[in-house]
């Protein structure tokens, strides 16, 4: 297994690698484009759609993005899309987190399909209006996911239980503490420190996420940061609350030894266009 996922994610890279950091948007925007159609294809298996179903979702969320990119969306600025996202975010994956697992299923189909593919197709706007914005910039609100990811592992595999005996989300999540939660976000504001100082020393052409909110004053910085980390967590947790409901433990085998792509981006559907919000106001 351990190789498997080693293979997996070299080949990965040498993909997403040389697109990401190219002068041009555009490969990498394709790549994202591919990787979120083939995440509302498991969108649709996860809710109770048949195969050919299911590749007819993808197909459409492909058509979506690629509209939007022909009409011109990924110039232009974008403050309410991104406003209205992060508030639906906050409010419905909070409501839906306490309502828990059985609520998901009460949903028509339709309905739980039309959530996944707004908040696929517009973490695809998100993800390529970063990378216009600049490489730095969108590494940055990488990294703050992929780091907070870590902390939360090693912290919760260290002190989890030992402050907080409640568990996280028991019922969707047993692994996750509270502990993994605060441990995320100190691991994101250590990186926040660390890029900005980067940032001061190497000037990049574009500064990162964090030189943008410490514009704004340390307090707001720090608040922005935990506040990212946080719904990273809420991204997560919607994700492992769909696959419960579906009775699967991973999105799909798209990715061996790494499960589905929904799994590896569940955490950026939120962090990305909350991430282009604070940017933009």
């Amino acid at each position: 297994m351990l190789k498997q996922r080693v293979i997996t994610a070299v080949l990965l890279l040498l993909v997403l690698l040389p697109a990401l950091f190219y002068r041009e948007a555009a490969p990498f925007n394709v790549l994202a484009l591919a990787f979120i159609a083939a995440a509302a294809w498991e969108w649709a298996r996860l809710n109770g759609y048949d195969l050919p179903g299911s590749y007819l979702v993808g197909a459409l969320c492909a058509a979506l993005c690629a509209g939007l990119w022909w009409a011109g969306w990924l110039g232009q600025s974008l403050p309410q899309v991104w406003l209205l996202t992060g508030a639906l975010w906050v409010l419905l994956g909070s409501w839906i987190l306490r309502a828990g697992v059985p609520a998901w299923g009460q949903f028509k189909r339709s309905l739980r399909l039309l959530v996944g593919l707004l908040a696929l197709v517009v973490t695809w706007l998100a993800v390529a209006q970063a990378k216009l914005i600049g490489t730095n910039f969108l590494l940055s609100v990488f990294a703050l996911v992929w780091v907070a990811d870590m902390g939360a592992y090693f912290a919760g595999r260290t002190w989890g239980g030992r402050m907080v005996a409640r568990k996280l989300a028991a019922s969707i999540s047993p692994g996750k503490s509270w502990e993994g939660v605060w441990g995320g976000m100190v691991a994101v504001l250590l990186l926040a420190w660390a890029w900005t100082r980067f940032d001061v020393g190497a000037q990049p052409a574009v500064p990162s996420l964090y030189s943008h909110l410490a514009e704004r004053g340390p307090v707001f910085a720090v608040i922005a940061c935990l506040f990212l980390a946080a719904m990273s967590v809420v991204g997560d947790l919607v994700e492992s609350l769909v696959k419960r409901s579906a009775g699967v433990k991973d999105s799909s085998k798209l990715l061996p030894g790494h499960g589905g792509v929904l799994d590896r981006v569940d955490a950026l559907l939120p962090s990305l266009p909350l991430a282009m919000m604070l940017y933009t106001f």
